[in-house]
């Protein structure tokens, strides 16, 4: 246990000394395990980590994923869901927001990363917004807030390292995560028309009315497609997650052809960028596999399920306390490293709760609801200080507001977020409705 929280206060000096957290989380956990076990077993644990996850098949599906939203990106789909979607909403107060948050989550659902969504969308939605007349704070807040739908709602690359990590069906997550991913569209639109009444000179009166062509049209039938075709074929039988990302790919090639925008120079860059990307995410899925075989073998997780068993509470009391740590811990953690660090310690305890009869009687119910309830604290984490990833993203694209500027925007999102949470803790029903 000792060893354990050593380790952990070792990482910790180690990221705040700027240090990549891959490589902090491979210094501390084959350390600590040398320390433990011995060098040999130490070396070996490495070695064996970096070649099983680099070799993996079933690891093949981030990259591919990855790839599929960089050409979606390139292809300029996010432009076409932006004017649709405000079309539709112009006549409401703040309509132009609103219409940001809901081509936010239309891009994620053929993206799969908040960072992407959040970077993509600022350039599509912010100078509409500037033009017509939104404080800089509620444009900035809901392309931020809008932006993190990326890791939630189907294909999420978060949700496939959760799956990869808990061996828990990766179909079955996506299917798991389309409800309480609308359920968040709908919380971030209240959002935003509380605050515009609150505040009513923070967004115009009349946004005006945005054209649509039969460009942009096409582009959300485009977009349309491509989220049927990967959740019929994966439901349907057709194929494999894994199958289902090498067809996403293909098709999202296919629609970047088809908007004119592939070019030798274009192709190079959506390589790289995926590159850079795949082999950010494997070191820190190397990374955290070497650390957390260092804190199993330390015997933090059966500390844990021991204090849990003795604690006597409530199931959902448990899960209440397990939500406020991820809470704090994304105030200072990036989200997937969070994830790769905390899962293998409290899935096995989230496992070991008792919830009596009902939909969370079936162990991998419970499983799959945790990995929704995880994934949306993690969705809190990407807009919360200090770290708020999707805030730096939006300062990095614009220069000119400033960072508390945007923290301000985010916090009335950043509340629905709080109780969304809460709604899906209290009621699992509407996590796994479509899997009951």
């Amino acid at each position: 246990m000792i060893a354990s929280l050593l380790g952990f206060l070792s990482l910790f000096v180690l990221v705040t000394l700027r240090i990549p957290i891959g490589f902090a989380m491979i210094i501390v956990g084959a350390g600590g395990f040398g320390i433990l076990r011995g060098w040999s077993a130490s070396l070996t644990l490495a070695g064996n980590a970096s070649f099983d996850t680099v070799l993996s098949f079933t690891l093949s599906v981030i990259p591919l994923f990855v790839l599929m939203g960089n050409l979606l990106t390139l292809s300029g789909v996010s432009q076409s869901l932006f004017t649709t979607a405000h079309r539709a909403l112009y006549r409401l107060k703040g309509g132009l927001a609103m219409a940001t948050i809901v081509a936010c989550g239309g891009f994620s659902a053929v993206c799969g990363s908040s960072l992407a969504t959040a970077a993509t969308m600022s350039k599509v939605a912010m100078p509409s917004m500037r033009k017509v007349g939104y404080a800089d704070d509620l444009a900035t807040g809901s392309i931020a807030a809008g932006g993190t739908l990326g890791i939630l709602i189907p294909p999420s690359v978060i949700l496939i390292v959760y799956g990869l990590i808990t061996e828990v069906n990766i179909g079955h997550l996506f299917l798991a995560g389309i409800l309480p991913g609308l359920v968040g569209v709908g919380f971030y639109l209240a959002a935003v028309a509380v605050v515009v009444r609150l505040r009513p000179g923070s967004a115009p009166d009349d946004d005006g009315d945005f054209e649509t062509s039969r460009s942009d049209l096409w582009g959300v039938i485009a977009v349309l497609a491509l989220f049927s075709t990967i959740m019929i074929g994966i439901y349907g039988g057709f194929f494999t997650p894994s199958e289902a990302a090498a067809v996403g790919a293909g098709f999202a090639f296919c629609i970047a052809y088809f908007c004119g925008v592939l070019t030798i120079e274009k192709i190079l860059e959506v390589g790289l960028s995926t590159a850079l990307t795949t082999a950010m995410i494997f070191l820190l899925v190397i990374g955290a596999e070497i650390f957390s075989n260092f804190i199993s073998f330390a015997g933090l997780p059966d500390e844990i399920l021991t204090w849990v068993t003795e604690l006597d509470a409530s199931p959902y009391v448990v899960m209440l306390v397990i939500a406020l740590i991820y809470v704090i811990l994304g105030t200072v953690l990036e989200s997937l490293s969070m994830i790769l660090l905390t899962v293998p310690i409290f899935f096995p305890v989230v496992l070991s709760l008792d919830f009596g009869t009902g939909v969370l009687s079936d162990p991998d119910m419970v499983a799959i609801w945790f990995g929704i309830v995880v994934v949306v604290v993690t969705e809190i984490s990407l807009i919360s200080p200090p770290i708020g990833l999707n805030v730096f993203v939006l300062r990095t694209v614009l220069p000119d507001v400033s960072i508390s500027t945007i923290f301000r925007g985010v916090l009335p999102f950043w509340m629905a977020d709080l109780l969304r949470l809460l709604l899906l803790l209290s009621v699992p029903q509407i996590t796994l409705f479509f899997l009951l």
